[in-house]
């Protein structure tokens, strides 16, 4: 028995392989030959590799109240999900035909309510609808239709139809995810589509562009596009980041933005930025604090304000969930004659609003064949299937429906169809739906040549969300050949793309933190390794007589990573060092361990992944990969603990390299750099400062000079210019005034110098700001140093100068840091006074 046959023996309802008359579609047939020739062996091998490619890309959905909420793998099923061309050709006009009228009803409620005052529509559906905002009656887009983005869930109906089972219109998700299973797919499992055509995804982006060009001001050749985003803790944060990147928007978050003289304006380094548009990711109620949800701390404060003066135009505009109340599906119909004078040409399931005694009536008698769900979408009800529960049980839910009915509508549980996915290495029936997206252009609508399609993982349950673990799926529209003209949709103007893109101190903040979080880790574990070798080495071989350096290079690294008291306060550090070794490593809880850094250093990464390409990505997700490693250390011996440490230090190594091989040398770059710079030179002076503040025997010093100069790479430099001979004052020389080393301390401080005089500036002309001041000194008090003063010492073995001079070195450079932050970051912090939790709704996929 072949696959196609063993999937026809399982199937036990209508399903997307078979037409109405029970034959298998022709591109169906074709895609399970071509799934006989690959193997279903090959095909999980397959599935593996799409679950490899989507955690390197970092695709998540992130899932709230659960283990692996955050930063939960995006599952995408291998088998496609194909509707034959001319089918969708016909699906398309049902959409654009329920996106104008949906369109219609938006600029009604907030204009005349007509639907209202003729009966179409009960008052209930408007005025007890939790989505209905009054401030909202008086935005209005430049443009014909207020509607701009929508996007519908269909499922297939036991007539073979396309039904509309959900409006999506505040602030539609799945279109990033969309565009990502299309390039996974066509790179893993290319050979699927051979024998027919898949249409292309991109013309629909290509319209969003276009439509969002449209809106700007068009005095301006560059607009300032502005995708806003809940931040990274939001369930499709990685949608957000990506089609910001994808469409060339700058990703930011509420409190990057502000409204001063009645327009937006983006926080950024180089000042504020006038916004002009705002593709709009956060709900309704949470966009404006000051007429909306005061509580709000995802909004911008007077933002509607500023829509209603014309000075920025929000896609789409605060008050588009009214549309998503599940009881205008019961009124389609009526209010598609009323509009347009025609039938819907896509049905909607089977839907009764309670508020009306005929179909209050209707639901308790028939409550067996239905589901019951709240009216409003943002109140928090799960959905009732009548059938499942017990008498008692359904008497309770009549009792609560009869109480209040106008908040409750019923639809019809009816059989959709399925499809065939990848389950437990089995080719199985699975119930499926489609999200089709829509954007508004000069034409009408323009509908996505595809979708997000859903599949539930569960047999004979329609449970498709990805929140409540649903699968994903490629969604091919296919046909013999490709149509002779294609639609092409080109910009109206070249010019007219953002030459400078403004980089939001909020990201500009997180850049600098990712390069100090990278550079303070890989500090750490370097000179970690360092003196576990040096322990292994001489305890295991040296002996009791050649300890004493191992204690200094033990308090050495307290004093580095400043996990007082650690090492301090042991009377003999010696005596089971491995014990805090390991809490060092792998102690999430305690500021400064290896997995702390590393944690830090992985959440300011995910803060501004718009700003990585895809080879940073798979080198932060093998950083990732160790981060769980080490966490476990206190199972490991001491050979996996280096070399687990050793594996996380080359890939952070490399995330540097590969920034410095490919990031462009913009803003962005200079702030990740500076941040690097800046921790690269406490931690340095930080190991001189514990290891040759005082001085020790010379076999001692000895071994501090060679572990200090492992720890600056320099000692195989230091080999071929002084042999064999150890000593600090050439130690010290090497190590601070070399110009040429880039892990001496006189290098890295004119590297910083040179970032800071590339950075934006408030001061005036040529004049030093007060980092630049900071950083000169630091670098004139190094070079003014005599290495022979410096290594002398005082009656109790101090060496006083050096000492004092790295003190001083340390506190400007802090300054630098500071400083900083107080010219670029500050106003970072929030600027109004709401501060209850945010509790709010999301768009679930």
């Amino acid at each position: 028995m072949n696959l196609l046959q063993s999937y026809q023996s399982g199937l036990s309802s209508y399903d997307e392989v078979l037409d109405m008359s029970g034959n298998i579609k022709p591109h169906w047939k074709a895609l399970f030959s071509t799934l006989e020739k690959l193997g279903i062996d090959e095909l999980k091998n397959r599935n593996q590799e799409i679950i490899n490619k989507l955690r390197e890309n970092g695709v998540t959905y992130n899932v709230y109240g659960t283990p692996d909420g955050l930063n939960r793998p995006w599952q995408l099923d291998p088998i496609p999900f194909l509707i034959e061309q001319k089918e969708w050709n016909g699906i398309a006009k049902g959409l654009q035909q329920r996106a104008t009228l949906l369109d219609m009803i938006l600029r009604d409620l907030y204009g005349p309510r007509k639907l209202v005052k003729d009966g179409i529509i009960p008052a209930e559906l408007v005025y007890d609808n939790t989505g209905f905002f009054r401030p909202c009656v008086d935005l209005k887009l430049p443009a014909s239709r207020q509607l701009t983005l929508f996007a519908a869930d269909m499922a297939r109906g036991p007539d073979g139809q396309m039904w509309i089972v959900d409006n999506r219109t505040q602030a539609p998700s799945g279109s990033g995810y969309t565009l990502e299973n299309r390039v996974v797919m066509s790179k893993l499992l290319p050979e699927l589509a051979d024998g027919m055509y898949v249409s292309k995804l991109s013309p629909y982006f290509n319209s969003v562009q276009n439509t969002v060009l449209r809106l700007s001001d068009k005095s301006k050749d560059a607009p300032n596009i502005v995708y806003l985003t809940p931040g990274p803790n939001n369930e499709a944060y990685f949608e957000h980041a990506y089609l910001a990147s994808y469409l060339g928007y700058t990703l930011a978050q509420g409190d990057d933005l502000l409204v001063r003289n009645g327009c937006v304006w983006l926080k950024s380094i180089d000042g504020l930025q006038k916004v002009d548009v705002i593709i709009r990711r956060i709900d309704d109620d949470w966009s404006d604090p000051l007429e909306l949800h005061e509580g709000s701390r995802l909004g911008v404060p007077g933002l509607l304000q500023a829509i209603r003066m014309g000075n920025v135009q929000v896609l789409n505009p605060p008050g588009t969930g009214v549309l998503e109340n599940h009881a205008f599906l019961a009124f389609m119909e009526n209010i598609s004659m009323y509009f347009l004078g025609e039938k819907l040409r896509m049905p909607s399931v089977a839907t009764w609003w309670c508020g009306h005694a005929k179909e209050l009536n209707y639901v308790m008698e028939h409550i067996d064949e239905l589901i019951i769900k709240k009216a409003n979408r943002k109140t928090r009800f799960r959905s009732i299937y009548g059938r499942l529960l017990s008498f008692n049980e359904k008497e309770e839910l009549k009792r609560m429906i009869t109480q209040r009915p106008h908040e409750f509508i019923a639809q019809q549980e009816v059989s959709l169809s399925t499809t065939p996915s990848l389950i437990d290495g089995n080719i199985v029936p699975r119930y499926a739906a489609l999200r089709a997206f829509m954007v508004a252009d000069e034409n009408g609508y323009h509908v996505m040549q595809g979708g997000l399609t859903r599949s539930s993982p569960v047999k004979d349950r329609f449970v498709i969300s990805n929140q409540h673990g649903g699968l994903s799926k490629d969604t091919w529209i296919v046909s013999d050949k490709t149509e002779e003209l294609q639609e092409k949709i080109t910009l109206p103007n070249l010019a007219a793309v953002n030459k400078h893109i403004s980089l939001p101190s909020r990201s500009a903040e997180n850049l600098f933190w990712v390069g100090r979080y990278c550079e303070r880790a890989m500090s750490i574990i370097k000179f970690m390794n360092t003196t576990i070798n040096v322990l292994n080495l001489d305890r295991n071989f040296g002996g009791p007589a050649k300890q004493e350096h191992i204690k200094v290079l033990l308090q050495s690294l307290t004093h580095l990573s400043a996990t007082y008291p650690g090492f301090l306060e042991e009377e003999d550090p010696l005596a089971d060092p491995y014990k805090e070794i390991i809490d060092l490593i792998s102690n999430t809880a305690r500021p400064g361990t290896v997995s702390a850094n590393i944690g830090l250093f992985l959440n300011a990464v995910g803060a501004v992944r718009n700003q990585w390409d895809l080879e940073i990505w798979r080198i932060v997700d093998l950083v990732d990969n160790g981060f769980h490693e080490i966490r476990n250390a206190s199972t490991m011996n001491s050979n996996n603990i280096q070399k687990t440490l050793d594996g996380l230090f080359n890939n952070m190594f490399t995330f540097l390299g590969v920034i410095a091989e490919s990031m462009p040398r913009d803003n962005s770059f200079l702030l990740l750099e500076t941040g690097k710079l800046i921790e690269r030179i406490l931690s340095r002076i930080s190991v001189i400062q514990s290891n040759f503040g005082v001085k020790n025997a010379q076999a001692v010093e000895n071994e501090l000079i060679e572990a200090t100069l492992i720890n600056h790479h320099l000692l195989v430099n230091y080999r071929q210019i002084y042999k064999s001979h150890l000593s600090v004052e050439a130690m010290l020389d090497m190590v601070l005034l070399e110009k040429t080393l880039p892990y001496s301390l006189v290098y890295m401080v004119d590297e910083l110098k040179k970032n800071l005089t590339k950075l934006p500036t408030t001061t005036r002309g040529k004049r030093l700001n007060d980092a630049q001041k900071f950083v000169l000194q630091a670098s004139t008090l190094i070079k003014l140093a005599d290495i022979s003063d410096l290594s002398k010492c005082n009656a109790d073995s101090e060496r006083v100068e050096l000492f004092n001079l790295l003190s001083e070195v340390s506190r400007l450079i802090s300054s630098v840091s500071t400083n900083l932050t107080n010219m670029y970051f500050s106003h970072t912090l929030m600027h109004h006074s709401f501060f209850e939790p945010a509790d709010y709704d999301t768009d679930e996929i």
